[in-house]
């Protein structure tokens, strides 16, 4: 009876059924988009004139989101991420207080990373330890290189 009804419609039995696969790629396509949309990739610039010292329990970080990266010299000049060079406090405390501004609209806590030359002297370190915590961030994390343990 089954037969009867397919041949009426006009199907015959040698036909074959075929499935649209263009569905399944467009979804496909669409969620691999959404992910690589959804998901930021965090990347650290570092600064290749900065040698940061050594140190036995340094440990890479697992999240690099929300990072205000600072990079101060060999010769004590100070440097932001984005190539800019931080003169004074009030320039430190401003470009801190910016990222701080931006991160925390995203939700994301802010920090500082502080890279420093191994030969800087730390009275620059602390100075702008402190103007990051003028400008709000308390959260700091001193770059270093592991050694061998």
């Amino acid at each position: 009876m089954a037969s009867k009804k397919l041949r009426s419609a006009g199907v015959g039995m040698s036909d074959d059924l075929e499935m649209d696969m263009s569905p399944m790629i467009d979804l496909t396509f669409l969620l691999l988009i959404f992910f690589m949309v959804a998901s930021h990739i965090i990347t650290v610039q570092i600064d290749r004139r900065v040698n940061p010292p050594t140190a036995k329990n340094s440990q890479v970080a697992q999240d690099a989101s929300g990072r205000v990266v600072v990079n101060i010299l060999a010769d004590g000049t100070i440097w932001a991420q984005d190539k800019v060079e931080l003169t004074s406090t009030e320039s430190i405390t401003a470009y801190v207080d910016e990222a701080r501004v931006r991160f925390e609209e995203s939700g994301v806590q802010t920090r500082l990373n502080l890279r420093a030359d191994e030969d800087v002297d730390t009275r620059i370190i602390k100075r702008v330890v402190q103007a990051a915590a003028e400008a709000g961030v308390v959260e700091v994390i001193f770059g270093s290189y592991a050694v061998d343990k």
